[in-house]
């Protein structure tokens, strides 16, 4: 039986330091039913937790709030990694930005490989922002600093 990996791997907190595509799976506060969004304010605070923010009017603040329990999909190094969590609020409004986000932190229970059987990841997804290039890293900037400070 493969042992349980309890932590983030420095290779991960590393994807996790650079603005990553991530997928969130959450279960739906309404229907009970796995629910999953693409989300990319995260980072790594240290190999047991990462913390995320989230638009205060997104299903997936209610759905934490309800059911903690989450599962966090990253794509990169060579694989994909599914990061088993417990969520809790931060800070119901990060300070020092124009909207409000929620802020939460993922308490890691485990870390698995979730790639299939002979294959490997060759390219970690990318993704470009559709609005002015300037107002996203302004917003990323603030985003990012308040996120470290709550």
């Amino acid at each position: 039986m493969a042992e349980t990996i309890t932590a983030l791997s420095e290779q991960q907190i590393s994807i996790l330091q650079d603005n990553p595509f991530a997928l969130l799976n959450t279960i739906d506060h309404e229907s009970g039913a796995p629910s999953v969004n693409a989300i990319s304010w995260l980072l790594a605070k240290d190999e047991r937790t990462v913390r995320l923010a989230i638009d205060q009017r997104s299903r997936i603040v209610a759905n934490l709030k309800k059911q903690p329990l989450c599962t966090l999909t990253l794509i990169g190094a060579g694989s994909v990694h599914a990061v088993y969590a417990s969520a809790k609020v931060v800070s119901e409004a990060l300070e020092g930005v124009p909207f409000k986000l929620a802020c939460f932190d993922l308490n890691i229970s485990a870390v698995r490989d979730a790639m299939f059987y002979g294959a490997r990841i060759s390219a970690a997804p990318q993704y470009e922002k559709t609005y002015d290039q300037r107002a996203a890293e302004k917003l990323d900037t603030q985003v990012f600093e308040a996120m470290k400070k709550a």
